[in-house]
């Protein structure tokens, strides 16, 4: 979600942006767009990194590398 929502029509057009014309303002900059795009892709960096372990930590405890047992 914060990859991509910065870049769509609801970043621009929601209730917080509408109410406040200076937050407004600082949250159509490009900057500041490419800071929460950052954050959401280093977010799904750190998942798939943990779901790697996590498949892998499953692996070794079944005993499986794989496919083949060890």
């Amino acid at each position: 979600m914060l990859l991509i929502a910065p870049w769509s029509t609801f970043w621009e057009r929601n209730l917080l942006v509408d109410t406040l014309p200076v937050f407004g303002g600082v949250v159509q900059l490009a900057m500041v767009r490419g800071a929460v795009s950052g954050v959401g892709a280093v977010n799904l960096g750190a998942g798939a990194w943990e779901l790697v372990a996590w498949i892998r930590a499953g692996a070794r405890r079944f005993g499986t590398h794989g496919g083949q047992s060890l």
